[in-house]
């Protein structure tokens, strides 16, 4: 550290930062200035049309999409991955998003019967009880009626439970879209349950679950417990990230069940049904359930757990030189905030700590962002994510050690990204 950069740690470390970062950013930006001179760069010397023209006018698009030059940037279906269409996954491009709200035209999808775009008015969603003695009052709104509700909005992740499953055994797919784009976070907006099933007249002690069932072909149904219910978290919501929700998304109505795997967040809502036992439903009792290496399946085990990725630089994407890079990715946890994310560059071996980007929401991705000066020789990324209850994502010899190989849902191991001399970056696994 020179003399003058002690002496600017004495007048503030907040300006010597700046300072320093100050200075960083114009010795990088020398030489592409440089460049530009000497080049004559037309892009710089001359006036492009669009300054020299009228633009379009207001509301030419009344409802505003991307750019022509952004349309890569889709959710995708893997091939193979499904037969038929109707019960398949669309992943988000995690590798090109900033911060931690997924556009709604890009929230990954998962159906198992298709989707549908349901008119709001014939829509309607029943609260009634497995028993007479649960709830005082069966009953059934619609849709204008729940918006006249006291409503909530809240920024969660929804993560579905087969996340990441094709990487069990080994290295499945190229990409971060692949590997964990089945997940998604929105600002939610809709009416807590638990206001629904007291304005019914729900019986807390007796009634310690709830069926939610959607109105897609596939009835799909789940159990939740009431705790969940009970403490105002979960929620029938009608909004997404300002507007209504997407067909695709569920519209009119869908569960928010946070932290909890995708497919508790129940889409197209049309029944709540209270109980005083877990349902063990189709999709409770023969999927969503986890194979341990003993043979036995491990049952209703709903939550995901903390969880984290670099998504740029990933696998699928190219270093263009040597140099400076902002190594970006996102961290979430089922049970509540993450508290740290910790990054390699070695595989493993060194450890150092990532800047969290606010705000850290409860049961939320994060953003976080570190520094990295690439050498040119061979790298490999890792992120390591912590949450405020402790718990420490684990690697894959961790994780095996306990789960094994064979199974298919909730997989939160580290995530490596090799990088090679040629600034090429790909999936690799390290135990």
């Amino acid at each position: 550290m020179s003399e003058e950069q002690v002496k600017a740690v004495g007048s503030g470390r907040r300006d010597f930062l700046r300072k320093s970062f100050l200075a960083a950013g114009a010795a990088l930006a020398a030489p592409m200035a440089a460049r530009a001179a000497s080049q004559g760069d037309i892009n710089i010397l001359e006036n492009p049309a669009w300054t020299t023209s009228l633009g379009l006018p207001v509301a030419t698009n009344p409802y505003g999409m991307p750019s022509k030059y952004e349309s890569q940037l889709l959710r995708r279906e893997s091939p193979g991955l499904a037969r038929v269409g109707g019960a398949s996954v669309s992943f988000a491009p995690l590798q090109g998003l900033f911060g931690i709200i997924t556009p709604s035209g890009l929230h990954f999808e998962r159906h198992h019967q298709g989707w549908h775009d349901i008119d709001p008015s014939k829509h309607r969603l029943m609260v009634n009880g497995s028993d007479d003695s649960l709830l005082q009052k069966a009953k059934v709104y619609t849709l204008d009626e729940l918006m006249r509700l006291p409503s909530v909005s809240r920024i969660h992740f929804i993560e579905c439970g087969a996340n990441t499953g094709l990487e069990w055994g080994n290295v499945a797919v190229p990409t971060v879209q692949y590997t964990h784009g089945m997940l998604s976070c929105s600002e939610f907006t809709g009416v807590p349950l638990k206001v629904l099933l007291e304005d019914c007249g729900v019986d807390y002690k007796k009634a310690r679950y709830v069926l939610a069932e959607g109105a897609d072909g596939s009835s799909m149904t789940r159990t939740i417990p009431m705790e969940m219910v009970e403490s105002g978290e979960v929620f029938v919501a009608y909004g997404q990230n300002g507007e209504m929700l997407r067909p695709e998304n569920g519209y009119p109505l869908r569960l928010v069940v946070p932290g909890v795997q995708g497919v508790s967040w129940v889409k197209w809502l049309r029944r709540i049904e209270v109980g005083d036992k877990p349902y063990a439903t189709k999709d409770e009792a023969v999927h969503y359930i986890d194979l341990l290496p003993s043979g036995l399946h491990r049952q209703y085990s709903s939550i995901q757990e903390a969880k984290s990725v670099i998504t740029t630089p990933s696998g699928g994407q190219t270093l263009l030189d040597k140099g400076f890079y902002n190594v970006s990715g996102l961290a979430w946890s089922g049970r509540g905030k993450i508290k740290q994310v910790d990054v390699s560059f070695d595989g493993g071996i060194n450890w150092q700590t990532a800047r969290l980007e606010g705000p850290i929401q409860n049961k939320a991705l994060t953003r976080f962002n570190t520094n990295w000066v690439w050498d040119g020789s061979p790298a490999i990324l890792q992120s390591r994510a912590i949450d405020e209850t402790g718990f420490v994502q684990p690697s894959y010899g961790q994780l095996r050690a306990v789960r094994g190989t064979k199974s298919i849902y909730h997989n939160n191991a580290i995530q490596s990204w090799k990088v090679v001399e040629s600034g090429e970056v790909s999936n690799v696994q390290v135990l």
